[in-house]
């Protein structure tokens, strides 16, 4: 793995229907699927045009009787998995599922931090960097943001800053929404990847929201709107000129996008 620790390195749509999550998202984002080829499921990669953004998982009956319920996801590149999983822990978080290893592919363990928002955290076994986040210059059908709603903002910042390195560079005053921090994976980095806030009163979990590059930002919407989905907020202006929305797909997991008028 290429990537520092603390990168996000991975996006992963766990969904109901994954015939009608990749017609949904082709359309919308311009992801083209392929199968991974793991046996004994359905695992299919999406990428646009060469480079591999992240995945689609088909939710298992026996993973919805547990409660899996369709979910966007981002990957955290660590240095060592076992050993991240045993800092999340004691930092309060916790461990969904142990780590565990993926033939030819990589180590990885599913964890949440302590306000209940999950992820994933994993050491890959490439010797090539990711480019499923778009680090410098804006790459459409690639993430361009990650963003963490969350309980309490000081308690998660504090949680992310030990174990992955994440540090403040800049806030914004939201009003009554509160303050919105941005954050780099260390402080010597040259971009940031997100932010993070507190979350709505009315926002039942805490949790993690990636926001895609789409070119269009009010075609994007429109397509939501007309295949089955839901724009929930937005588009709304956002720092820099560009806008953002955030919707549920037709099976009903959360997802954000970003874009031009």
């Amino acid at each position: 793995m290429t990537n520092e620790h603390g990168d996000f390195i991975w996006y992963e749509l766990m969904t109901t229907d994954a015939d009608a999550a990749q017609a949904f998202y082709g359309g919308l984002v311009g992801w083209h699927f392929n199968d991974a080829g793991q046996p004994g499921m359905d695992y299919r990669l999406f990428a646009k045009k060469e480079a591999v953004v992240g995945g689609l998982m088909s939710l298992t009956a026996e993973m919805q009787a547990n409660g899996a319920r369709p979910l966007w996801a981002g990957y955290v590149g660590v240095d060592d998995v076992d050993a991240s999983a045993e800092a999340i822990a004691k930092a309060g978080g916790a461990i969904l599922m142990p780590p565990r290893d993926i033939p030819d592919v990589g180590r990885f363990a599913f964890v949440q931090d302590p306000q209940g928002a999950p992820f994933y955290i994993m050491r890959g076994t490439s010797d090539q960097a990711s480019e499923s986040f778009a680090t410098h210059t804006p790459r459409e059908g690639h993430c361009a943001w990650n963003e963490l709603a969350t309980s309490d903002p000081t308690a998660a910042k504090t949680f992310y800053g030990e174990i992955f390195g994440w540090v403040k560079t800049d806030s914004m005053d939201m009003g009554p929404m509160g303050t919105y921090e941005m954050m780099k994976n260390g402080a010597d980095r040259d971009f940031m990847f997100g932010g993070l806030m507190k979350k709505p009163d009315d926002m039942p979990v805490s949790l993690w929201s990636y926001y895609f590059r789409v070119p269009s930002i009010d075609e994007a919407a429109a397509y939501v709107n007309a295949h089955g989905g839901q724009v929930v907020m937005g588009p709304m202006e956002i720092p820099g000129g560009e806008f953002s929305l955030n919707g549920v797909d037709p099976q009903g997991a959360f997802f954000g996008l970003v874009g031009k008028k």
